[in-house]
């Protein structure tokens, strides 16, 4: 069995900017937040952080998910047809 999911684009980029306008370093909104050096890392890189680390970002620097992130647009195959990149994943279980 294989489960094909789509893949979602999330860009942190208004969180670093939101940072920068405030003054803050990355080591300093880590210790604000209380969140760990490897997740701003994947924040820094665009990869998924658990929704906890959001929301601990946003009660800390008093913000929403909206003024932190954006998911990116759909993107048009040839046929114009809206896509996500999919993968296929093996089930964990057999």
């Amino acid at each position: 069995m294989t489960v094909n999911y789509r893949k979602i684009t999330v860009s942190y980029n208004k969180l670093f900017k939101l940072l920068i306008d405030k003054g803050l370093k990355k080591g300093q909104f880590a210790l604000i937040t209380g969140i760990s050096p490897s997740s701003v890392a994947k924040l820094g890189k665009g990869a998924n952080v658990n929704v906890d680390v959001l929301v601990r970002i946003c009660q800390e620097l008093n913000c929403t998910m909206d003024d932190i992130m954006e998911i990116a647009p759909k993107v048009a195959d040839q046929h114009n047809k809206e896509q996500f990149p999919s993968k296929i994943v093996e089930p964990c279980c057999h």
